[in-house]
């Protein structure tokens, strides 16, 4: 399988590497941290690392390392906007639940 983007998100994505003028793409990962035990983290890639997967989807480059590809493998990335909020959604198949205040899930 792989990291999937909808439309909004990848173009979220390639604005924000087009303003910040550099980077190969965007990593998607999980730390443990939170109620639940696992919390999500997006940050620019400028290089690669050992053992890191990419993916090409939608002109975006998404990097993802070994690790948090078992829990993440399969996931839909979108950015939604609702009134003054904007952000990132994560559609995961794999997340069988999450915290109270939606910081962390579980598989």
């Amino acid at each position: 399988m792989a990291i999937t983007l909808t439309d909004a998100a990848a173009e979220r994505v390639k604005s924000f590497l087009e303003n910040r003028g550099k980077g190969l793409g965007l990593r998607v990962g999980i730390k443990t941290t939170g109620c639940s035990g696992l919390a999500y983290v997006l940050e620019f890639v400028d290089e690669l690392s050992e053992g890191d997967e990419t993916f090409e989807y939608k002109g975006v480059t998404v990097v993802v390392d070994a690790k948090s590809l078992v829990y993440i493998d399969g996931t839909e990335l979108d950015f939604t906007k609702e009134g003054l909020n904007e952000g990132f959604k994560f559609n995961n198949p794999n997340q069988s639940g999450e915290c109270g205040c939606g910081e962390s899930f579980t598989v």
